[in-house]
């Protein structure tokens, strides 16, 4: 019998994902913001909103990186997942997605665009399956991978975080 990550990856069609776990596109609108109506950092037009799924398994994590869109993160199936966000203004906190509102734990929520972030499931979770929505939607043209060095010369109070969930 397959595990239970191996059955999401293969019920869903997850596909491995650049900066760690797993995911697969679920929706990008049909409907297009023109460069002219988009703030001067986007490159291009940009499709309204993008959804996918996204999967994290223990031992693995979502490596630091950033967009320039907000992202809506949505809990699904699974146990509690970290998400570490290092705001622009240098402010960071962690989310606790999950369904043990008792823990901690919120259903949704947003990372600001702009702001570095990784994920990873906590310590005692096995695995955790979550969608995030992006808006202005996604676009490989937005997404930057983080450097550990030069991103704990901006956040050098979490360079041991930074270490650890950095693949550069």
């Amino acid at each position: 019998m397959m595990n239970i990550v191996a059955e999401f990856v293969e019920h869903y069609k997850l596909l491995p994902h650049p900066e760690g776990g797993y995911y697969k596109e679920t929706y990008r609108s049909n409907t297009v913001i023109e460069k002219e109506s988009l703030p001067e950092e986007f490159s291009g037009k940009r499709n309204i909103c993008t959804a996918i799924y996204f999967l994290l398994e223990q031992g693995n994590f979502s490596a630091f990186h950033r967009i320039k869109s907000d992202e809506c993160w949505h809990f699904y199936a699974g146990q509690q997942l970290l998400i570490y966000v290092l705001e622009p203004s240098g402010h960071n906190y962690t989310i606790r997605l999950g369904s043990n509102a008792a823990n901690g734990e919120v259903f949704q929520a947003v990372v600001p665009a702009n702001s570095w972030f990784a994920s990873e499931p906590a310590p005692k979770s096995a695995f955790c399956f979550v969608g995030c929505t992006v808006s202005p939607g996604f676009d490989f043209e937005d997404f930057e991978l983080a450097k550990a060095e030069e991103l704990i010369n901006v956040y050098p109070s979490d360079s041991e975080l930074i270490y650890r969930l950095c693949r550069q």
